[in-house]
Protein backbone atom coordinates (compact mmCIF):
# COMPACT_ATOMS: atom_id res chain seq x y z
CA UNK A 1 0.00 0.00 0.00
CA UNK A 2 3.03 2.65 0.78
CA UNK A 3 4.82 1.51 -2.10
CA UNK A 4 1.93 2.35 -4.29
CA UNK A 5 1.27 5.24 -2.94
CA UNK A 6 4.87 6.89 -3.20
CA UNK A 7 4.80 5.28 -6.77
CA UNK A 8 1.25 7.17 -7.16
CA UNK A 9 3.24 10.29 -5.85
CA UNK A 10 6.24 9.97 -8.00
CA UNK A 11 4.38 10.02 -11.37
CA UNK A 12 2.15 12.93 -9.97
CA UNK A 13 5.33 15.04 -9.52
CA UNK A 14 6.90 14.09 -12.48
CA UNK A 15 4.24 14.92 -14.69
CA UNK A 16 3.78 18.28 -12.56
CA UNK A 17 7.35 18.52 -13.15
CA UNK A 18 7.29 17.82 -16.92
CA UNK A 19 4.68 20.39 -17.70
CA UNK A 20 6.59 23.44 -15.55
CA UNK A 21 9.92 22.45 -17.28
CA UNK A 22 8.18 22.26 -20.74
CA UNK A 23 6.85 26.02 -20.15
CA UNK A 24 10.42 27.20 -18.72
CA UNK A 25 12.10 25.99 -21.17
CA UNK A 26 9.67 27.00 -24.06
CA UNK A 27 9.57 30.49 -22.59
CA UNK A 28 13.60 30.54 -22.72
CA UNK A 29 13.84 29.26 -26.07
CA UNK A 30 11.45 32.35 -27.23
CA UNK A 31 12.73 34.88 -25.49
CA UNK A 32 16.84 33.53 -26.34
CA UNK A 33 16.32 32.59 -29.91
CA UNK A 34 14.04 35.13 -31.24
CA UNK A 35 12.63 37.93 -28.46
CA UNK A 36 15.44 39.33 -26.84
CA UNK A 37 17.48 40.28 -30.27
CA UNK A 38 14.24 41.25 -32.53
CA UNK A 39 12.68 43.07 -29.55
CA UNK A 40 15.56 44.65 -28.39
CA UNK A 41 16.81 46.10 -31.67
CA UNK A 42 13.57 46.68 -33.66
CA UNK A 43 11.30 47.95 -30.37
CA UNK A 44 13.63 49.08 -28.30
CA UNK A 45 16.34 50.26 -30.08
CA UNK A 46 19.63 48.85 -28.33
CA UNK A 47 22.26 48.06 -30.26
CA UNK A 48 23.64 43.90 -30.67
CA UNK A 49 26.50 44.46 -27.74
CA UNK A 50 23.59 45.17 -25.05
CA UNK A 51 21.67 42.12 -26.76
CA UNK A 52 25.17 39.78 -26.35
CA UNK A 53 25.10 41.31 -23.10
CA UNK A 54 21.88 40.38 -22.10
CA UNK A 55 22.06 36.87 -23.23
CA UNK A 56 25.56 36.67 -21.43
CA UNK A 57 24.21 38.13 -18.28
CA UNK A 58 21.27 34.92 -18.35
CA UNK A 59 23.81 32.18 -18.73
CA UNK A 60 26.28 33.69 -16.23
CA UNK A 61 22.90 33.98 -13.23
CA UNK A 62 22.19 30.80 -14.94
CA UNK A 63 25.30 28.97 -14.24
CA UNK A 64 26.47 30.57 -10.83
CA UNK A 65 23.09 29.32 -9.45
CA UNK A 66 24.07 26.34 -10.88
CA UNK A 67 27.08 25.54 -9.04
CA UNK A 68 25.29 26.75 -5.67
CA UNK A 69 22.52 24.54 -6.32
CA UNK A 70 24.08 21.81 -4.10
CA UNK A 71 24.43 24.36 -1.00
CA UNK A 72 21.12 25.56 -1.26
CA UNK A 73 18.95 22.00 -1.65
CA UNK A 74 20.76 20.77 1.32
CA UNK A 75 19.58 23.96 3.54
CA UNK A 76 16.17 25.11 2.36
CA UNK A 77 12.63 23.40 0.75
CA UNK A 78 13.07 22.40 -2.62
CA UNK A 79 9.69 23.72 -3.08
CA UNK A 80 10.45 27.17 -2.03
CA UNK A 81 13.37 27.64 -3.83
CA UNK A 82 11.61 26.66 -7.59
CA UNK A 83 8.90 29.26 -6.16
CA UNK A 84 11.31 31.86 -5.28
CA UNK A 85 13.19 31.15 -9.03
CA UNK A 86 10.38 31.17 -10.96
CA UNK A 87 8.75 34.42 -9.43
CA UNK A 88 11.98 35.96 -10.07
CA UNK A 89 11.89 34.88 -14.00
CA UNK A 90 8.35 36.21 -14.20
CA UNK A 91 10.30 39.34 -12.86
CA UNK A 92 12.44 39.26 -15.43
CA UNK A 93 10.28 38.88 -18.01
CA UNK A 94 7.68 41.67 -17.56
CA UNK A 95 10.63 44.07 -16.79
CA UNK A 96 12.00 43.27 -20.54
CA UNK A 97 8.97 44.75 -22.43
CA UNK A 98 10.45 48.21 -20.61
CA UNK A 99 13.70 47.94 -20.01
CA UNK A 100 14.63 50.64 -22.97
CA UNK A 101 17.85 51.76 -20.99
CA UNK A 102 20.94 49.34 -21.74
CA UNK A 103 21.47 48.47 -18.05
CA UNK A 104 18.16 47.92 -17.20
CA UNK A 105 17.51 45.06 -20.07
CA UNK A 106 20.47 43.57 -19.42
CA UNK A 107 19.52 43.45 -15.40
CA UNK A 108 16.43 41.74 -16.63
CA UNK A 109 17.55 39.33 -18.55
CA UNK A 110 20.14 38.21 -16.00
CA UNK A 111 16.84 38.14 -13.21
CA UNK A 112 15.26 36.05 -15.90
CA UNK A 113 17.91 33.66 -15.39
CA UNK A 114 17.44 32.98 -11.72
CA UNK A 115 14.70 30.22 -12.28
CA UNK A 116 15.64 28.30 -15.24
CA UNK A 117 18.57 25.66 -13.10
CA UNK A 118 16.62 24.76 -10.07
CA UNK A 119 13.49 23.48 -12.05
CA UNK A 120 15.77 21.00 -14.30
CA UNK A 121 18.52 20.41 -11.38
CA UNK A 122 14.98 19.17 -9.26
CA UNK A 123 13.70 17.14 -12.31
CA UNK A 124 17.62 15.28 -13.38
CA UNK A 125 17.35 14.38 -9.17
CA UNK A 126 14.15 13.33 -9.50
CA UNK A 127 15.54 9.93 -12.31
CA UNK A 128 15.35 6.90 -10.69
CA UNK A 129 18.46 4.30 -11.41
CA UNK A 130 16.96 1.35 -12.18
CA UNK A 131 14.87 3.77 -15.29
CA UNK A 132 17.51 6.19 -16.22
CA UNK A 133 17.57 5.46 -19.36
CA UNK A 134 13.84 6.47 -20.37
CA UNK A 135 13.62 9.02 -17.77
CA UNK A 136 16.63 10.89 -18.85
CA UNK A 137 14.86 10.62 -22.52
CA UNK A 138 11.84 12.04 -20.98
CA UNK A 139 12.94 14.94 -19.45
CA UNK A 140 15.68 15.88 -23.13
CA UNK A 141 12.57 15.54 -24.72
CA UNK A 142 10.20 17.55 -23.17
CA UNK A 143 13.60 19.98 -22.95
CA UNK A 144 14.10 20.00 -27.27
CA UNK A 145 10.38 20.05 -27.88
CA UNK A 146 9.92 23.02 -24.92
CA UNK A 147 13.30 24.97 -26.50
CA UNK A 148 12.24 24.35 -29.99
CA UNK A 149 8.55 25.13 -30.34
CA UNK A 150 9.12 28.41 -28.45
CA UNK A 151 10.71 30.48 -31.00
CA UNK A 152 8.43 28.82 -33.60
CA UNK A 153 5.34 30.38 -31.58
CA UNK A 154 6.97 33.47 -30.92
CA UNK A 155 7.99 34.33 -34.53
CA UNK A 156 4.56 33.67 -36.27
CA UNK A 157 3.15 35.65 -33.60
CA UNK A 158 5.93 38.34 -33.77
CA UNK A 159 4.47 39.05 -37.69
CA UNK A 160 1.32 40.20 -36.30
CA UNK A 161 2.30 42.04 -33.30
CA UNK A 162 5.63 41.91 -30.51
CA UNK A 163 3.50 43.19 -27.53
CA UNK A 164 1.25 40.37 -27.91
CA UNK A 165 4.39 38.10 -28.08
CA UNK A 166 5.58 39.46 -25.14
CA UNK A 167 2.39 39.01 -23.13
CA UNK A 168 2.24 35.46 -23.94
CA UNK A 169 5.29 35.07 -22.64
CA UNK A 170 4.96 37.39 -19.14
CA UNK A 171 1.63 34.42 -18.93
CA UNK A 172 3.28 31.52 -19.51
CA UNK A 173 5.95 32.24 -17.05
CA UNK A 174 3.37 33.22 -15.00
CA UNK A 175 1.68 30.15 -15.11
CA UNK A 176 4.98 28.18 -14.72
CA UNK A 177 5.48 29.68 -11.32
CA UNK A 178 1.54 28.90 -10.92
CA UNK A 179 1.91 25.68 -11.15
CA UNK A 180 4.98 25.53 -8.69
CA UNK A 181 2.72 26.21 -6.18
CA UNK A 182 1.38 22.75 -6.56
CA UNK A 183 4.97 20.78 -5.72
CA UNK A 184 4.38 18.93 -3.14
CA UNK A 185 5.83 20.68 -0.03
CA UNK A 186 7.75 17.43 1.57
CA UNK A 187 9.51 17.50 -2.30
CA UNK A 188 13.37 17.17 -1.61
CA UNK A 189 16.10 16.84 -3.80
CA UNK A 190 17.80 12.99 -3.41
CA UNK A 191 21.38 14.42 -4.45
CA UNK A 192 24.45 13.91 -2.37
CA UNK A 193 26.49 16.67 -0.53
CA UNK A 194 30.24 16.61 -2.10
CA UNK A 195 32.67 18.86 0.30
CA UNK A 196 33.93 22.16 -2.11
CA UNK A 197 37.78 20.71 -1.87
CA UNK A 198 36.88 17.34 -3.37
CA UNK A 199 34.76 18.90 -6.13
CA UNK A 200 38.01 20.81 -6.96
CA UNK A 201 40.24 17.76 -6.84
CA UNK A 202 37.41 16.11 -9.18
CA UNK A 203 37.91 19.25 -11.79
CA UNK A 204 41.19 19.00 -11.38
CA UNK A 205 41.50 15.47 -12.43
CA UNK A 206 38.46 15.55 -15.13
CA UNK A 207 40.16 18.85 -17.10
CA UNK A 208 43.66 16.57 -17.10
CA UNK A 209 41.98 13.25 -18.60
CA UNK A 210 39.59 15.25 -20.83
CA UNK A 211 42.80 18.16 -22.16
CA UNK A 212 42.61 17.25 -25.60
CA UNK A 213 38.79 17.99 -25.17
CA UNK A 214 38.73 21.10 -24.03
CA UNK A 215 39.62 23.32 -27.00
CA UNK A 216 35.94 21.25 -29.22
CA UNK A 217 34.19 21.90 -25.72
CA UNK A 218 34.62 25.58 -25.75
CA UNK A 219 34.71 26.71 -28.86
CA UNK A 220 31.57 25.25 -29.92
CA UNK A 221 29.53 26.74 -27.29
CA UNK A 222 31.51 29.88 -27.84
CA UNK A 223 30.41 29.48 -32.00
CA UNK A 224 27.18 29.02 -31.03
CA UNK A 225 26.70 31.51 -28.52
CA UNK A 226 28.38 34.30 -30.96
CA UNK A 227 25.23 34.02 -33.16
CA UNK A 228 22.29 33.83 -30.74
CA UNK A 229 22.26 37.75 -30.54
CA UNK A 230 22.07 38.10 -34.32
CA UNK A 231 20.43 35.53 -36.08
CA UNK A 232 17.22 36.79 -36.37
CA UNK A 233 18.36 40.31 -37.61
CA UNK A 234 20.96 38.47 -40.15
CA UNK A 235 18.24 36.69 -41.89
CA UNK A 236 16.04 39.51 -41.67
CA UNK A 237 19.09 42.22 -43.04
CA UNK A 238 20.81 39.97 -45.40
CA UNK A 239 18.88 36.83 -46.37
CA UNK A 240 15.78 39.09 -46.98
CA UNK A 241 13.32 36.76 -45.48
CA UNK A 242 10.68 38.26 -43.48
CA UNK A 243 9.80 36.78 -40.44
CA UNK A 244 6.94 33.75 -41.07
CA UNK A 245 10.09 32.85 -43.81
CA UNK A 246 12.59 32.89 -40.42
CA UNK A 247 9.79 30.58 -39.11
CA UNK A 248 10.00 28.10 -41.26
CA UNK A 249 13.99 28.04 -41.87
CA UNK A 250 14.07 27.30 -37.95
CA UNK A 251 11.82 24.56 -38.28
CA UNK A 252 13.56 23.12 -41.42
CA UNK A 253 16.90 23.18 -39.00
CA UNK A 254 15.31 21.88 -36.12
CA UNK A 255 12.75 19.34 -37.87
CA UNK A 256 15.83 17.74 -39.87
CA UNK A 257 18.03 17.42 -36.44
CA UNK A 258 15.05 15.95 -35.08
CA UNK A 259 14.51 12.99 -37.72
CA UNK A 260 18.25 12.80 -37.82
CA UNK A 261 19.43 12.07 -34.30
CA UNK A 262 18.20 8.53 -33.93
CA UNK A 263 19.21 7.11 -37.16
CA UNK A 264 22.60 9.38 -36.95
CA UNK A 265 23.64 8.09 -32.67
CA UNK A 266 23.25 4.07 -34.34
CA UNK A 267 25.38 4.91 -37.18
CA UNK A 268 27.99 6.62 -34.70
CA UNK A 269 27.71 3.65 -32.63
CA UNK A 270 28.04 0.99 -35.18
CA UNK A 271 31.01 3.05 -37.66
CA UNK A 272 33.05 5.04 -35.03
CA UNK A 273 32.55 8.90 -33.31
CA UNK A 274 35.28 10.38 -35.12
CA UNK A 275 34.26 10.95 -38.78
CA UNK A 276 30.85 11.93 -37.32
CA UNK A 277 32.00 14.47 -35.51
CA UNK A 278 34.61 15.35 -37.95
CA UNK A 279 32.13 15.74 -40.96
CA UNK A 280 29.48 16.91 -38.62
CA UNK A 281 31.72 19.70 -37.68
CA UNK A 282 33.13 20.74 -41.30
CA UNK A 283 29.52 20.76 -42.83
CA UNK A 284 28.57 22.69 -40.40
CA UNK A 285 31.17 25.50 -40.94
CA UNK A 286 30.39 24.80 -44.83
CA UNK A 287 26.76 25.64 -44.27
CA UNK A 288 27.16 28.60 -42.28
CA UNK A 289 29.53 30.15 -45.01
CA UNK A 290 26.89 29.43 -47.41
CA UNK A 291 25.04 31.61 -45.65
CA UNK A 292 27.13 34.44 -45.68
CA UNK A 293 27.15 34.35 -49.37
CA UNK A 294 23.51 35.90 -49.15
CA UNK A 295 21.94 32.74 -51.38
CA UNK A 296 18.29 32.45 -52.88
CA UNK A 297 15.64 31.55 -50.55
CA UNK A 298 15.61 27.93 -51.66
CA UNK A 299 19.49 27.27 -51.38
CA UNK A 300 19.27 28.67 -47.72
CA UNK A 301 16.70 26.65 -46.63
CA UNK A 302 19.32 23.66 -48.18
CA UNK A 303 21.81 25.27 -45.77
CA UNK A 304 19.43 24.99 -42.93
CA UNK A 305 18.70 21.57 -43.69
CA UNK A 306 22.30 20.84 -43.79
CA UNK A 307 22.83 22.44 -40.07
CA UNK A 308 20.06 20.29 -38.72
CA UNK A 309 21.67 16.95 -40.22
CA UNK A 310 25.38 18.31 -39.44
CA UNK A 311 23.77 18.99 -35.57
CA UNK A 312 22.40 15.66 -35.90
CA UNK A 313 25.54 13.67 -36.40
CA UNK A 314 27.57 15.32 -34.06
CA UNK A 315 24.93 15.62 -31.10
CA UNK A 316 24.83 11.91 -30.27
CA UNK A 317 28.86 11.41 -30.78
CA UNK A 318 29.73 14.23 -29.11
CA UNK A 319 27.83 13.06 -25.82
CA UNK A 320 28.59 9.87 -26.14
CA UNK A 321 32.38 10.81 -26.21
CA UNK A 322 32.35 12.82 -23.01
CA UNK A 323 30.06 9.92 -21.15
CA UNK A 324 33.44 7.60 -21.41
CA UNK A 325 34.78 10.57 -19.18
CA UNK A 326 32.53 10.14 -16.49
CA UNK A 327 33.23 7.78 -14.01
CA UNK A 328 30.01 5.74 -12.90
CA UNK A 329 30.67 6.66 -9.75
CA UNK A 330 30.58 10.21 -10.34
CA UNK A 331 28.17 10.70 -12.53
CA UNK A 332 26.50 14.32 -10.94
CA UNK A 333 30.24 15.67 -10.07
CA UNK A 334 31.28 14.76 -13.62
CA UNK A 335 28.44 15.70 -15.57
CA UNK A 336 28.83 19.29 -13.44
CA UNK A 337 32.37 19.60 -14.49
CA UNK A 338 31.55 19.18 -18.11
CA UNK A 339 28.98 21.86 -17.87
CA UNK A 340 30.78 23.99 -16.14
CA UNK A 341 33.57 23.69 -18.91
CA UNK A 342 31.05 23.92 -22.10
CA UNK A 343 29.31 26.68 -20.47
CA UNK A 344 32.63 29.31 -20.39
CA UNK A 345 32.03 29.22 -24.41
CA UNK A 346 28.39 29.95 -23.98
CA UNK A 347 28.74 32.92 -21.30
CA UNK A 348 31.60 34.77 -23.89
CA UNK A 349 29.90 34.19 -26.76
CA UNK A 350 26.64 35.93 -26.82
CA UNK A 351 28.71 39.14 -26.00
CA UNK A 352 31.80 38.55 -28.22
CA UNK A 353 29.31 38.29 -31.26
CA UNK A 354 26.96 41.20 -30.00
CA UNK A 355 29.86 43.33 -30.27
CA UNK A 356 31.79 41.82 -33.84
CA UNK A 357 28.18 42.65 -34.63
CA UNK A 358 28.05 46.08 -33.42
CA UNK A 359 31.54 47.00 -35.28
CA UNK A 360 31.73 44.73 -38.49
CA UNK A 361 28.43 43.63 -39.12
CA UNK A 362 25.81 40.24 -38.79
CA UNK A 363 28.10 39.05 -41.69
CA UNK A 364 31.00 38.60 -40.07
CA UNK A 365 30.05 36.99 -36.82
CA UNK A 366 28.58 34.48 -39.28
CA UNK A 367 31.49 33.71 -40.77
CA UNK A 368 33.31 33.86 -37.65
CA UNK A 369 31.71 30.76 -36.46
CA UNK A 370 31.66 28.98 -39.63
CA UNK A 371 35.34 29.26 -39.18
CA UNK A 372 35.08 28.35 -35.39
CA UNK A 373 33.41 25.05 -36.35
CA UNK A 374 35.88 24.23 -39.43
CA UNK A 375 38.64 24.49 -37.19
CA UNK A 376 37.00 22.21 -34.66
CA UNK A 377 36.38 19.69 -37.73
CA UNK A 378 39.85 19.96 -38.85
CA UNK A 379 41.56 19.56 -35.37
CA UNK A 380 39.65 16.10 -34.41
CA UNK A 381 40.51 14.88 -37.39
CA UNK A 382 44.29 15.02 -36.42
CA UNK A 383 43.23 13.56 -33.05
CA UNK A 384 44.05 9.51 -33.05
CA UNK A 385 41.27 7.22 -33.27
CA UNK A 386 41.69 5.52 -29.31
CA UNK A 387 40.05 8.81 -28.56
CA UNK A 388 37.28 8.52 -29.81
CA UNK A 389 36.73 5.01 -28.52
CA UNK A 390 36.81 6.97 -24.79
CA UNK A 391 40.46 6.14 -23.95
CA UNK A 392 41.71 8.98 -21.70
CA UNK A 393 45.09 10.07 -22.25
CA UNK A 394 45.76 8.67 -18.57
CA UNK A 395 45.27 5.40 -19.43
CA UNK A 396 48.08 4.94 -22.59
CA UNK A 397 50.56 2.78 -22.44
Amino acid sequence: MKTASIKSLFTKEISLLAIILYLVEFVRGAALIGFLPIYGKETLGLDLDVIGAAITAHYLIDTALKLGMGYLVHRFPVKKIINIGLLASLAGMALIGWADVPWIFISAAGLYGLGISPIWIYCLTKVKEESRGAQMGFLYMIWLVGLGSGPVVLNLVLVHSEMASYWIMVLVSAGAWLLSLMIPREAHAEVAAVPFRKQLAVLGTHLKDMRLLLPGMILQTLAAGMLQPILPSFVKDHLGMASWQYTLLLLAGGGFTALGLIPMGRLSDRLGKKWFLVIGFLMFGIALYGLTLSPVTLLAFIWAVTLGLSYAAVLPAWNALLAAYVPPEQKGLGWGVLSAVEGVGGLLGPIIGGFAATGFGEPSVVLSTAVIFAVIGVIYLLFPFRLFRGEKPAQRM
